[in-house]
C-alpha cells in the first residue's frame, strides 16, 4: 500500500516538472514520497 502511494506521488513530482506547475506543492509531495519509502525500508529489516 505504502509502495503504491510512494510511486503516484513521485509520478506527480515529474509531471509537475514537466508542466512546470504547483511550484513547492511538489516539492513536498517529493519530500513526502521519500519518507514514506524510508518508512518502509525501516519496517521491512525489522
Amino acid at each position: 500500500m505504502l509502495w503504491t502511494i510512494a510511486v503516484i506521488i513521485l509520478v506527480l513530482w515529474l509531471l509537475g516538472f514537466i508542466t512546470s506547475t504547483g511550484g513547492g506543492l511538489i516539492h513536498i509531495l517529493l519530500v513526502i514520497a521519500v519518507i514514506v519509502i524510508i518508512i518502509q525500508l525501516l519496517k521491512g529489516k525489522k
